[in-house]
This record gives C-alpha cells, structure tokens and sequence, in this order.
C-alpha cells in the first residue's frame, strides 16, 4: 500500500516525496498498529493521518481542539478534491444535523471533531452507525498533565474510544512533547502495543537567537526595518505589554493588530482573519493566539519576553516557516523575565506536584536563554533527541564576538555553592557572593564563609545571572521541585582544580533579513498578485491558493504547459486543474515583450476557477478589502471564439491575440460550456478520441492527469477536456 500512498502523495498534494518519518509513520498505521508521533511544528503532521485515510475504507476520525485549526484542514482537503468536513460549536443546530446526516451516509473521508463533542451522546451513536477504520488525534500532548498545556477534556478520549463496540486503530499526535510526556500520552490513550516516531525536532529552516542587554523597541525598530512586507508574529507575556507594543508598531505605521484575552470574541475573530488574509502584517498576541493558525508565510516570530517553558516556546516559534522558507525566531530575554512566569505559575490552577513540573520547565528555559550551545541542538537535546550536529545559523553558532575569560569569576560563585552544600537556591547564593546582610542569610550563619562578598562590586541581579549562566553551562545543577537548590555539577570540577578556563560571549544581535530578497523576480511578483486577486474572489487567504515557496518554484521552471506544471512541487491535479490555465497566462505574460496582460489572467481564472463568476457574501467583503478585482473582458472568449471560427487553430488565435495557447483551450472550452457550436473535429484529432474514451471508462472522468498517464504522449489534454464535455462526462474540466 506505501506504492499507492507514494502516488496519492504526488497526484493529490503535488509532492514527489514525503518529509523526514512521514513515510515510516504512515507506513506503521496502513500495517494496521496504534502510532504515537512527535513531529515538530511544520514537520508535516497532518498528511501523517490524511494519507492513511484516504486509503483506508470508511471515515476516520480526526480530534482536533481548536475551531480554526479544524476550518483551516477541512477548507484546504477540499481545495485538494478530498470529501471532508467538521463538527464543532461554531455550528448551528440545522448544519450539525446536516452534516452528521452525510457522516452516516458515508460522504466524508474524514471528519474532524473537538473532544468535547466527541464524548456527546450523538457522537457515540455516529459511531455505532458509521465504519471508522481510524481515530487520528492532534495535539496529543493535551493529554497529559505533565505537558505544557494539559486539557481535562483529553482526559475522557480514552474512555469513549473504549466505549466503542468495535476499538479503531489509534493514532496520537504532537509537536511537543518530552519522553516523560509521550510516556503518559501512550498511557492514557491506552494505546496497544504502538509505535513510536520522533522525528527531527530540528527545523533547518528557522534561524533561532536569544538577545539580551538591548533596548527592547529600539531592537524592534530596526529589527522590522527591513521586513516590513514580511508576515510575524510578536508574543509577550501580559495583556498590557501585547497593547503596548501594538500601539509602538502603529505610530511606526506597521500594518499591526492585536490578540489577547481581554478582547471580545468579534475583535479576535477579526484581527485573526485579517491576520490570515494578510491584510495585518504583524500580529501582537499573548500566547492564546496561534495554535489553531495554519499561515504557512509566517517569516518570523519575536518573544517580547521568556515564555514558561521550551515546550510553548519552540510550538510558537515554530509557527515561523511552515512553509519550508528560511524564518528568524528571536528572543528577547531578560532575567527578570522569570520573575513574571514563576508568578503566573504559582497564581495558576493546577495542584503542588503540577506547579513543581512547571517551575522545572521553567528553569530549562532559563538555560536556553542563557547557553552558549547551539540553541537548535539545546532544543532537540530537550526533547530527547541527540547527535545532532550545530545548526550553523542560531545566534550562538553564529556569533563572532570574542569570548571574555570569566575562570575566576566562575570559581568564586562554585566555591561558594560547593560550601552551601546543595541547601540553598540561587538567590541565596548570590546575596552570600554580594555580601548581603539579608536576615535569613545571617541566620544561617552563611556570612562566616569565606566566600561571603567575593562579587560585592556587581549588582546582586547580575550575580544571580552568573549563577543561572553557569547552571545553563552544566557547571552547577538546579534540583526539582518548587523550591530548587543549586548544587556543584560534575563539569565544575575541573575550573574548581584549574584544569580548565570558563569562556563566556554577550550576545545582541540578529542576522539581517534574508527572505525575499533573493527570491524577488518580476513572474514572482506577478504571480503573487495573481494569487492575492484569486485568493479575493474566492474569499480565502492568499495561502490557501499556493505557498510561496511554490509560486517561487513556478517562477523558476517557468511552465508552458499542464504537464510541466503539474511537475512543481505542491500542485496536484486538483490544483493543476483548477488553476493551470490562469498560472500558464500569467507565466507566458510576464515573458512576453508586452508585459503582463491583465486580462489574460482573468480570463484563465474565470474558465478555470468559477465559471458562474459567482462571489459569495465573504469572497465579496475580501474583494473589498483587497481593492476589488482588476477590470476583466467578460467577452474575450467569445473574442477568441470568433478568430478559431475564422480558421486559425489554438496556436495561432493564442499568437494573435498575445494569449497563451492554454488560455485560448480554456476559452473555447467555456464557450462550448455556453452553449456556443465547436467543430469538435478540429479539438479531438479522430485517431484519439475512441483512445481517450477508453482511458476514461478504465480510470474514470474525475481528473485529468490519471487519463493522460493512460494514453500515448502524442495525446494532448485539450482533446482529452474536449472529449469528457462533449460525451457528458463533465460540464467543466
């Protein structure tokens, strides 16, 4: 079945081969075994379960916990020719009824549902009347309560999968999740005997850096200098921060919005739209904002402040470049940073043993902040992933400034803990190192050690600094629990017998902007402006259509016909189908003398898109906002009808009126959709058309491509389009 999945994968989604683990994570669950996948942000996840069931009978199950992140999978299937749907309470009583009605027909592939409604009564009776050959679940890690962003509702998946009379093979996913974690999601799915894949956390796209010591705005500031047509995302900490830095971005006339939970669901809604139609493009958000958000074109991700853990830090940092392009991912990190998340965890909800997991979490991020490692390979480290070789493009790999000799600063501070014997914390470590007359401090006694006041002459805030730097470093260990103490590592040993120096560099800057640059062309561009006028009409974001990375292919292969164009990566034949023609006008415009022809554009969108040139009440209020769509000739079809009419073949009617040839077939193939008279003869040469109709009784009538393989290559597709309208077959190619 892997041979077939291989085809699906090409002809359906336009990829020639799958990502790292896709294919063994795949290959687990059509052999029919229960699967546990961690996958990064980005890494391919979704086609991970799509793929399987497609191929699989029946209507899987897909459980997903956030309302966008369904509407995003179910709007893009269906874009792909894919029948799938979703159930959630955005929903009114009359479309749930609707759309459960064609569940237990069997009209779907996959349904997507929120766990919550998955526990409902109704559900459980979907299930007993629907064949579900699998149950696909996202953001697995919610199961757990030692993850970072633990779900009760989770909780009850196991339950009602065991209630089912007959169990469907299970499946888990998840970006983010330590070995500690994937151990409780297996448990408490009750998962049988499953296999387990973690693959690649590294993402070789993301450029990742920690700056620290900087003026925060004015870091901003010249940060965006350079990427102000670039799509980002900026997360801080607090509601007001997030309103703060909004209102800093707008006086520096950056199309900026906000999201956080202090707004109405109308004004979430919105800037999250407005954010995905590109029309924001910067977003401001807590961290409420993003993990429902599939926008591929993200090019960077800035912490305005440490989030609580690497789990949530690398999920949202990975939200940059999902579409494989080069992204940067800064942090802009300051001690008392912690200060902020140690309050939000102990004001938190959960149980002592929960907060003393989080404050864990929370000191492994602190040492990300503060290593010199490659920051990629600390991550990966993190997540129980090892041997992989330096990213070479962090800020630490890249970082060039001389490094400063701290040896002797460095045995101060571990002679000093070496003598507090592992029962005290950092902070009390450092007020012994500043000499300070703190009351407990002198209650112990720790005013006797010959260490007291060793680092008088630094602020009490930088020694504590140096502190947690040298836990990072692996020269002093934090233990567990809410109150942790600071004790000598192994590593310490050798600085503390002058063996070996203590090197440490200060970091504060990033890389200058790189995307887009160098991608930039005139098809590019004009591709892009195609994309957003398509995206318009058709009221869906820009990416919806075609990623970037895949309009860059295109404008690097430059295609002149369907078939070179269904080999670029990311078009399949629903996609060929529906857009060739328009992207073929577009590529045969920009490389003509005359420049683009706007109206051949058009035209190839009208024949190949919607027909009707219908626009619903969301297409019209997106044309609004994007401008309206340039002036189209409703006519030159029949323009081009007249001159095939005259004599002159497709070739020549397309040189004549400066069109590509596919524009012109799409033409005549719209005038015969309205009923205008072709002389068939000169479309389908007689020695093809009994081959063609053989070819579609054997694969069928739905897609071209599948019929073309089936046919000698002297068989062009215009007669094969020809031939599936004139003998019934379709209405529209």
């Amino acid at each position: 079945m892997m041979q077939e999945a291989r085809e699906m994968l090409r002809r359906i989604y336009g990829y020639d081969s799958f990502r790292p683990g896709q294919e063994e994570i795949i290959g687990s669950l059509l052999e029919g075994r229960d699967t546990l996948a961690i996958l990064p942000t980005g890494g391919g996840k979704s086609i991970c379960y799509q793929l399987p069931a497609l191929l699989m009978d029946g209507t899987t199950l897909v459980i997903s916990p956030l309302i966008s992140l369904m509407k995003d999978q179910v709007d893009s299937l269906r874009r792909l020719g894919v029948a799938a749907a979703y159930v959630n309470s955005s929903m009114g009583a009359q479309e749930y009824r609707d759309t459960m009605a064609r569940a237990i027909g069997g009209e779907y592939k996959l349904l997507y549902a929120a766990p919550e409604r998955f526990d409902a009564p109704m559900f459980q009776s979907l299930s007993e009347q629907l064949h579900i050959p699998m149950i696909a679940i996202d953001e697995a890690h919610c199961v757990s309560q030692w993850g970072h962003d633990f779900r009760p509702s989770y909780r009850q998946l196991a339950h009602a999968i065991a209630r089912m009379g007959n169990r469907p093979l299970v499946s888990a996913f998840t970006a983010t999740a330590t070995p500690e974690v994937a151990d409780d999601i297996a448990a408490m799915l009750q998962l049988r005997e499953p296999s387990r894949f973690v693959s690649g956390f590294a993402r070789p796209n993301l450029s990742l850096s920690v700056v620290s010591g900087v003026d925060k705005r004015r870091f901003l500031a010249s940060f965006l200098q350079d990427r102000k047509e670039q799509s980002g995302i900026i997360y801080a900490a607090t509601r007001k921060e997030v309103e703060e830095v909004e209102a800093y971005l707008q006086g520096m006339d950056m199309a900026a919005g906000k999201y956080h939970g202090g707004l109405s669901d109308v004004e979430r809604n919105d800037a999250q739209e407005r954010f995905r139609f590109d029309e924001l493009k910067v977003m401001v958000a807590t961290n409420a904002f993003g993990m429902g958000i599939d926008k591929p074109n993200v090019r960077y991700v800035l912490h305005w402040q440490m989030p609580g853990d690497l789990e949530s830090y690398y999920q949202e940092a990975g939200r940059a470049g999902r579409d494989g392009e080069d992204s940067d991912c800064i942090l802009l990190f300051e001690p008392a940073d912690s200060s902020v998340q140690r309050y939000l965890i102990e004001q938190g909800t959960g149980g002592e043993e929960r907060k003393s997991v989080q404050l864990s979490k929370l000191h492994a991020m602190l040492n990300f902040s503060r290593t010199q490692r490659c920051l990629q390979q600390f991550i990966v480290d993190y997540f129980g992933e090892r041997d992989v070789p330096p990213c070479g493009k962090c800020s630490n790999c890249t970082d060039k400034s001389e490094p400063v000799n701290r040896t002797e600063e460095a045995k101060m501070a571990l002679s000093c803990v070496g003598r507090m014997k592992g029962r005290f914390g950092v902070t009390m470590a450092a007020k012994v190192l500043k000499g300070s007359r703190d009351k407990r401090l002198l209650e112990f006694g720790l005013d006797r050690l010959s260490t007291y006041g060793l680092m008088r002459h630094l602020p009490e805030r930088d020694v504590a600094d140096w502190l947690y730097w040298l836990v990072a470093e692996g020269y002093l260990r934090l233990s567990e629990g809410q109150y942790p103490t600071v004790s000598l590592a192994a590593k310490s040993l050798p600085v503390l017998e002058g063996r070996e120096t203590v090197m440490q560099r200060v970091r504060a800057s990033v890389r200058k902007s790189e995307a887009g640059h160098a991608a930039s062309s005139p098809l590019f561009d004009a591709l892009k402006a195609w994309r957003k006028e398509t995206a318009a009409a058709e009221g869906v974001p820009p990416f919806m259509v075609f990623f970037d990375a895949t309009l860059r292919d295109i404008a690097g292969a430059k295609p002149s016909t369907l078939d070179e164009l269904l080999q670029v990566k990311g078009i399949g034949a629903a996609k060929g189908e529906k857009y060739g023609h328009a992207i073929l006008s577009v590529v045969t415009s920009v490389a003509s003398p005359d420049g683009i022809d706007g109206s051949a554009w058009n035209d190839g969108d009208t024949f190949a898109g919607n027909a009707s040139g219908s626009v619903s009440g969301r297409s019209q209020a997106a044309a609004s906002r994007s401008g309206g769509r340039a002036g189209t000739d409703e006519q030159s079809h029949k323009t081009t009808l007249e001159l095939f009419n005259s004599g002159l073949d497709a070739a020549a009617v397309a040189a004549e009126r400066g069109l590509s040839q596919t524009t012109v077939e799409g033409h005549l193939i719209r005038c015969a959709q309205e009923g205008e008279e072709l002389d068939w003869s000169r479309i389908i040469p007689p020695q093809h058309e009994a081959l063609i109709l053989q070819a579609i009784e054997k694969v069928g009538g739905d897609k071209l491509r599948p019929i073309k393989d089936e046919l000698p290559p002297e068989v062009e597709y215009f007669a094969i389009r020809g031939v599936l309208f004139k003998h019934g077959y379709s209405k529209e190619s």
